[in-house]
């Protein structure tokens, strides 16, 4: 993203996170976002295929998003496949549709953490229970993030934490890791230059770069959030 929205920004209450993790044991798949006065709003959505899920800001949308004027009347559409959430949008809206800050080309496959922007409002898919959510592994490009040296591996997962219990969280600071590892801030600094570079990552501007480590190691299944 470019930048945290309000909604990005709302720290999750306790009663929140009480109803994230009762929705979590009930074992099906979800959607979590909130209204436009900040209160927390679930959505249960099945593992049947052909199931579809519309979100836009028109009301008969199965997501309505009313207040948001910059997704469309329709702006995406959620479609189980298989047994796995994908989301496409095919030129629905005009401001695209974004899965962990990267706008979508065509249909995405969704795994537990990812987290959708739709104009100004951010959707977190949660998948409990799953049986393999990690993607595929593509040949020839695994060895370079699976070989991650230990250090590297726990100053990502310590900048990831946050995400484990709020799926709109931004990434740790720099003390926060290094108090949590014992390291300096400087090795910590050290550590995330060399993980940017392994993520191909480097040249994306600095306030970018944290949130998008993140993400594409979490879609990568590199780590998950139940690890966090």
């Amino acid at each position: 993203m470019d930048g945290p929205s309000p909604i990005a920004a709302h720290a999750a209450s306790p009663a929140e996170l009480r109803d994230r993790i009762e929705a979590e044991r009930r074992g099906r798949p979800f959607l979590v976002l909130r209204e436009d006065d900040g209160v927390q709003r679930l959505i249960e959505i099945s593992d049947t295929p052909g199931d579809r899920v519309s979100v836009g800001r028109g009301t008969q949308n199965d997501v309505a998003l009313p207040w948001d004027t910059e997704v469309s009347r329709l702006h995406a559409e959620l479609e189980c496949l298989g047994g796995e959430w994908t989301v496409s949008d095919d030129g629905l809206s005009r401001n695209g549709t974004y899965v962990n800050a990267t706008r979508i080309q065509g249909r995405q496959r969704l795994r537990d953490g990812d987290v959708l922007r739709v104009g100004r409002t951010t959707i977190a898919y949660r998948r409990p229970q799953t049986e393999d959510s990690r993607p595929t592994q593509v040949a020839g490009a695994g060895p370079q993030l699976a070989e991650l040296p230990p250090t590297q591996r726990a100053v990502l997962v310590a900048l990831a934490r946050p995400y484990k219990l709020d799926e709109f969280a931004t990434p740790a600071p720099n003390q926060v890791i290094a108090d949590e590892l014992h390291l300096s801030v400087d090795a910590v600094k050290g550590h995330l230059r060399s993980l940017f570079v392994r993520f191909g990552i480097e040249h994306l501007p600095q306030n970018q770069k944290r949130s998008r480590l993140v993400a594409e190691a979490l879609q990568s299944g590199l780590v998950t959030v139940r690890e966090l």
